[in-house]
């Protein structure tokens, strides 16, 4: 259990030290006004209390991800906890941080509007397009995923149908009303429940003796049982997603920019937010492995069980914690997706209410926005739920990838150390081209070709980057200023 303990104290010390530092680096200055402030209108520029914007952040980027991606995860064996571990502190937190005050300082600018800012027209009009198809699909995952959780819970009496259509009406509304209305009313009791739910597995985990497997040279290896089709890299840094790193959270925020009081609010919001969910993900790959008696016996019961993490999370639950805390549980693994779900559709709104340059004060105006995309969700609710994650994991980590480079270039042009964020790009670049190049819903190419070419592709952006770098040098900078 010593890798599980020093686990969760690295994400802490992550938060302490890296996360200050990165405050210090970029700058915050809390004399400067904020976009609550400055466009506030009532509906989505509102200013709120520190603690309610972190647990709403905290809720918008945990979803599915840090709970049934570790599980998942954990059939890979302990060197999931270091992906956690590392990728939280070093990659994801950091691509949160920036993500968010950048925006902060550009009045709250949507993300397809900042990397257009940084990379180019090109990229905007891309990322604008990318970018809500993903919020779309995020959408619908989350409509799907607690739907069949609820089914679970009510057999013979309400059918996923049902659920779908509950939690849709949810979505519109959340949506629609200003953020203060519904979010920021029920997400303290949403985030009450997940706490709850992951404090008590882990206290479990320690209480009962559980043996968490340790991270040791013998076990410093792919223990999935064919480890040959599913290669730890790339497959694992996609399966482990919104608990190391997410391009979703990206997404969300510059929603949160909208709403701090303080730049000073950032670390704790935009890091710490991050840093959390990393902890959500270590004490479920840490119960996952240990609760059936090791990664081997996890293996067995998932793939008796088709790869069912919410099966896996009910078991869990209901056995640790007891009937009643785990029904709680289970609400509290509810209300992640959903609280992401809502928030996603809220952010599609958003984007595209930036691109068409449309006012949002008008109920009116966020209907127009708002059929379109709700019909195309209810469409994607008809597909193969396991190809439409795929194709989500894939995105989502291809969206961080792209906003890792946006921030290098933001830092390289105010003349800051950008090789805190030209590492994790170099690698998540890597990391979603192998994945497209070997994965069968991709171009399903064998290894030895698929990793030399996914190199390479990486290094060929690091070395645009250095070119564009040298050439552009100091006028960048000037032009930047001027623009300010």
């Amino acid at each position: 259990m010593i890798t599980f303990f020093v686990a969760l104290g690295a994400l802490l010390a992550g938060y302490l030290w890296y996360g200050r530092y990165l405050s210090g680096h970029f700058g915050v200055d809390p004399g400067k006004s904020t976009p609550a402030y400055t466009k506030q209108d009532g509906v989505d520029y509102v200013p709120l209390s520190w603690w309610r914007v972190f647990l709403i952040q905290f809720l918008n980027i945990a979803g599915l991800g840090p709970i049934f991606g570790a599980v998942l995860g954990a059939a890979y064996g302990p060197i999931a906890f270091l992906w956690i571990v590392l990728g939280c502190i070093f990659a994801g937190a950091v691509h949160d941080f920036y993500s968010g005050m950048i925006s902060l300082r550009l009045g709250g600018l949507s993300i397809p509007e900042v990397v257009g800012k940084y990379l180019g027209v090109g990229f905007k009009q891309f990322m604008r397009g990318f970018t809500v198809v993903l919020m779309i699909l995020v959408g619908a995952v989350f409509l799907l995923g607690p739907a069949g959780i609820l089914e679970n819970l009510t057999p013979g009496s309400f059918p996923r149908s049902f659920w779908v259509i509950v939690i849709l009406c949810y979505y519109v509304i959340a949506t629609l009303l200003p953020i203060n209305k519904v979010i920021g009313r029920v997400y303290p009791i949403f985030g009450a429940a997940l706490l709850f739910m992951a404090l008590g597995v882990g206290i479990a985990i320690i209480a009962g003796g559980y043996p968490v497997p340790e991270l040791t040279p013998e076990n410093w290896r792919n223990m999935k049982p064919n480890p040959d089709l599913f290669p730890a890299f790339p497959l694992l840094f996609i399966t482990i997603a919104c608990g190391a790193i997410s391009g979703f959270h990206a997404t969300q925020s510059p929603m949160m920019a909208r709403c701090l009081k303080n730049e000073r609010q950032g670390r704790s919001v935009f890091y710490g937010a991050m840093i959390a969910e990393g902890m959500v993900a270590v004490i479920w790959a840490a119960a996952a492995m240990s609760f059936f008696g090791g990664v081997e016996h996890l293996n067995q019961t998932l793939a008796e069980h088709g790869n069912d993490a919410a099966w896996i999370v009910k078991v869990i639950t209901s056995t640790t914690l007891g009937t009643v805390g785990g029904v709680l549980a289970i609400l509290g693994v509810v209300a992640a997706p959903i609280t992401s779900g809502d928030t996603a559709f809220r952010s599609a709104r958003l984007i595209v209410s930036d691109f068409l340059n449309i006012s949002q004060k008008s109920i009116l105006n966020r209907l127009y926005i708002s059929i379109p995309i709700f019909l195309i969700a209810i469409v994607i609710t008809q597909l193969d739920f396991a190809v439409v994650w795929r194709y989500f994991g894939w995105s989502n980590q291809t969206l961080a990838t792209v906003v890792l480079w946006t921030i290098t270039v933001y830092l390289a042009i105010h003349k800051k150390k950008y090789w805190i964020t030209l590492l994790p790009a170099l690698f998540m670049t890597a990391v979603v081209t192998n994945y497209i190049l070997i994965a069968p819903e991709g171009f399903n190419l064998p290894q030895q070709w698929a990793y030399p070419a996914g190199i390479t592709i990486s290094a060929i952006c690091g070395i645009i980057f250095f070119l564009w770098k040298r050439r552009t040098g100091l006028s960048i900078h000037q032009k930047e200023n001027s623009d300010h």
